[in-house]
């Protein structure tokens, strides 16, 4: 054994973290002990220290139980009327609302009063569980759902109420409480489980000694099968194998009557031999009428329900498709049922079961006797749909014979006999095998009686007649049964492929959806009004509150929002047509990715109808990749918001330093002139007098930019920047520019190039003016002294151009683009110039505002840089007219 095998034995035998643990009591039938023996265990919790509470605990008048409850907390009940009788249940709220460690839950197969929020006292116990609220509950062994029929046919009396054995298994500790059966006759009789008037009944019809033996026997071997499981399990966590070798254990159902109770068997067969067990069902294209299809969704149900793993095949022959998955799955047992074909098993050997034996080599085989007991009658509907497809197989024979005996004259005897094959390939591709089998058994009567000598008798004078005859209806069996295996296959080809187009079509909406709302918005369009659904997709809000997220506006009952709120928190379906509040017409799915919910789904019958098993499954299998889209939009919301994250905190670091360095410069000289001026006073001559001065001006007309651009940038990420457009001439605004940085510009030679029959802007003029200036500003700041400044306008491809050339140190190719990125000067480092790295951004950002774009190329015979302002030009004014 693996240390990864044993590591998992040992985490096994730990709860599951925030997760109750739960004692079962297990007896063989009412009055064994189970409550006594209960609250007696609640007590020796008590003393050592531990929070008991009584949840509901059941006495019947016992005295010796009541006694025991006395010193141990009890939760009041809950009161409800039904049909005039007023029932108590266990109050849910109130127990997980009380503090306590240990809650006491008597009846584990309790059914709930209606309008509960679940329908079995066991779904109440594992809401405790969730909770992380230990549990003490009693169970007989009569409610274990595997062993129904078997109490059944022991007892004679059908339990209603039983229990998913998976329930039990989970249980950390199971102990059985046991009673010889005389001395539990003895106490019926002394009136300690009953009172004399049900003891009495109870002895006649349900405690007689044989019967308790039997369900004695039963326990114990529920018991015990539960014992091995934990020796199994100190097996592992010993670092050393079970003694038990295991397989698998593969059960085959079919649509019959006998599907459930082979279920059963097979799990009980599997918990003796502590076999995983896989419920497998063959589909080799025979069509099953509706009951057939229901009782193979209500046998693939029972089995989830009692632990097993349901596998659906799709083959033509079903016993060799059942041995190449034992093969595959290693399974040692396949457990089938006895043919319902009786005579075709006695004529040709063809059941199932047989071919199994023939072919399974080492491979264990069990066959099921069916149950003797008569089938409950069957709907007379069905009887009305099957007798239409026998009488178009008669109608199909008299219309093929009519036909036949109009071309008798024309075709060959030999040739008549295909009307016949067509009129059976007619009927078998309509119906199914049976109405072929009977169209082609009255073909061959009928090509006998009209067509073979002597006509209008049954009777044959040749002996290749005979022959005919006889190949006639074996081709009309052979090719009827092809027929209907085409078509039941054809119509189980047609169900995947609508099913597959579906789900290719939800992906192909999901594909496009780009985030969350948009996910529910295609999920909704895609299902609501299929297969007359309704659908609507919930979310919770900041508050916790459930609220439509797509769909039409729907107003709930206060049954359908706790079911909603429930199916939401415990990540299972609740609401109408299950078994945790019913009330209602809508059904939940949670759409969960991780266990983590992140919508929910509610689908409501038009018709007011439950959803069938299909529905459901088909619900199920389109949930899944709209919850995985729904995933993937949640994760895209959160990496860009880490993205903007970063981003922000990349700006703020950029943002001081720039204010640390750029607005410390101009404050620091204006500080300086302001101190010098104030010191010396009168002593410094007047030409140095006003040379401070103006240098002060200067130093804080180039800090007003540096504010400006920062509030620029500001309202230009958030979007509160706004375009008063106005028609206006290129040359005011290039010579606006000029006029305002003619300090800046003055050690420089400046050209410029201005038309003067230019065509009209209409454009913000201080927006466009102020980026201009920004460009100006870097290719003055990066020029050399004496250096060129060339400013140029154009126009081109109905775009004016302003183009400004330089004779600085150019900008390589790979960072051309990066120049407009905001702080780029400040992440270059000090690079001997002065600026915050907004005003390119900026220039950018405004420019673009209008429509344009803003290049980067070389400067004047390749030398510098020239940026290159592009705006569009629209059509322009009538000059004869008002401006507007």
């Amino acid at each position: 054994m693996s240390d990864s095998d044993r590591a998992d034995a040992l985490l096994a035998d730990f709860p599951k973290p925030g997760r109750g643990r739960l004692k079962v009591f297990l007896g063989a039938a009412p009055g064994v002990g189970k409550t006594f023996a209960m609250l007696t265990h609640a007590h020796a919790q008590q003393r050592m220290g531990r929070q008991v509470l009584v949840g509901v605990v059941e006495t019947h008048g016992r005295a010796e139980t009541e006694a025991l409850l006395a010193g141990l907390p009890q939760q009041p009940l809950l009161r409800t009327r039904y049909r005039g009788v007023t029932l108590h249940e266990m109050d849910l709220d109130g127990v997980l609302s009380t503090p306590g460690s240990l809650v006491l839950v008597d009846e584990l197969a309790h059914s709930n009063a209606p309008g509960s929020r679940h329908a079995k006292r066991w779904q109440d116990v594992q809401e405790l569980l969730a909770a992380g609220i230990d549990v003490y509950t009693t169970v007989n062994v009569q409610h274990l759902e595997s062993l129904n029929d078997k109490v059944r046919d022991i007892t004679g009396v059908l339990v209603r109420e039983t229990v998913p054995d998976w329930v039990v298994h989970e249980a950390f500790d199971l102990l059985l409480v046991d009673l010889p059966p005389r001395d539990l006759l003895e106490r019926l009789r002394e009136g300690k489980v009953y009172v004399p008037e049900q003891a009495r009944a109870a002895i006649d019809a349900f405690f007689s000694q044989r019967n308790l033996s039997a369900l004695r026997e039963l326990a114990m071997q529920a018991a015990a099968a539960q014992v091995d499981t934990d020796a199994a399990q100190g097996y592992r966590q010993g670092g050393t194998a079970a003694p038990a070798l295991r397989g698998r254990l593969l059960v085959g159902v079919d649509g019959d009557d006998q599907a459930e109770r082979l279920v059963r068997h097979a799990s009980r067969v599997a918990q003796r031999r502590h076999l995983p067990w896989s419920l497998v069902h063959v589909d080799n294209g025979r069509l099953h009428d509706e009951n057939g299809r229901q009782r193979i969704q209500a046998a693939q149900q029972l089995a989830e329900r009692l632990g097993g793993e349901v596998v659906v095949l799709r083959a033509a022959e079903v016993a060799r498709t059942l041995i190449e998955h034992a093969r595959e799955r290693r399974a040692s047992l396949v457990l089938v049922g006895q043919s319902r074909d009786r005579w075709r098993r006695r004529l040709f050997g063809a059941g199932v079961a047989a071919r199994l034996l023939r072919g399974s080599h080492g491979l264990e085989v069990n066959v099921l006797d069916r149950d003797v007991q008569r089938s409950a009658p069957k709907p007379a509907a069905r009887y009305v749909w099957a007798w239409r497809h026998y009488l178009l197989a008669l109608a199909a024979t008299v219309l093929a014979a009519g036909l036949a005996w109009a071309v008798t004259s024309v075709l060959a005897l030999p040739n008549i006999s295909l009307v016949f094959l067509a009129a059976v390939l007619l009927v078998a591709v309509r119906t199914s095998l049976g109405p072929a089998l009977a169209c082609a058994m009255l073909s061959f009567l009928a090509y006998d009686y009209l067509f073979i000598a002597p006509n209008f008798s049954l009777s044959i004078q040749r002996e290749e007649d005979v022959l005919t005859l006889v190949f006639f209806l074996l081709m009309a069996a052979l090719t009827g049964n092809l027929a209907a295996r085409q078509r039941s296959q054809l119509q189980a080809l047609r169900e995947t492929q609508a099913q597959t187009i579906q789900l290719l079509d939800l992906s192909r909406r999901l594909t496009g959806a780009t985030d969350r709302q948009a996910v529910l918005e295609a999920a909704h369009q895609h299902l609501d009004g299929r297969l007359g659904l309704q659908v609507c997709i919930l979310q919770r809000d900041e508050h916790g509150q459930l609220h439509v997220a797509s769909g039409d506006p729907t107003s709930f009952t206060d049954n359908e929002r706790a079911a909603a709120q429930w199916a939401w928190q415990h990540d299972q379906a609740a609401g109408f047509g299950s078994d945790t509040l019913p009330e209602g017409r809508w059904w939940w799915w949670p759409l969960t990715v991780d266990s983590q919910p992140l919508a929910l789904m509610g689908v409501a019958q038009c018709a007011g109808q439950a959803l069938s098993g299909p529905e459901r499954r088909l619900l199920r299998g389109l949930a899944q990749p709209v919850a995985q889209a729904l995933a993937r939009a949640q994760l895209s919301e959160q990496l860009e918001a880490a993205r903007l994250h970063g981003e922000t905190e990349q700006l703020r670091s950029a943002l001081l330093a720039s204010v640390s360095h750029d607005l410390r410069t101009p404050l620091t000289s204006m500080r300086g002139s302001i101190d010098s001026l104030l010191a010396l006073g009168e002593a410094i001559a007047e030409s140095d007098r006003r040379e401070l001065l103006e240098g002060t001006r200067d130093e804080a007309e180039r800090l007003d930019r540096y504010i400006q651009n920062l509030l620029d940038m500001t309202r230009l990420g958030h979007g509160s920047l706004k375009l008063a457009r106005d028609w206006v001439a290129p040359a005011d605004i290039v010579g606006s520019a000029l006029h305002r940085l003619r300090a800046v510009l003055a050690p420089l030679n400046l050209d410029t190039q201005v038309p003067a029959n230019l065509p009209l802007l209409f454009v913000h003029a201080a927006l466009i003016e102020q980026a201009l200036v920004n460009v100006l500003e870097n290719a003055a700041r990066f020029s050399p002294a004496q250096g060129r400044l060339r400013v140029e306008v154009t126009v081109h491809d109905q775009q004016l151009h302003i183009a400004v050339s330089d004779e600085g140190p150019g900008i390589a190719l790979a960072d051309r683009d990066k120049v407009f990125d905001m702080f780029y000067t400040a992440a270059r480092g000090d690079r001997g110039g002065q600026g915050t790295g907004l005003g390119l951004a900026i220039c950018q950002g405004m420019v673009g505002a209008h429509g344009g774009q803003v290049r980067v190329g070389e400067g004047t015979d390749g030398v510098g840089t020239c940026m290159t302002l592009c705006l569009p030009l629209p059509t322009q004014p009538d000059t004869g007219s008002d401006v507007p």
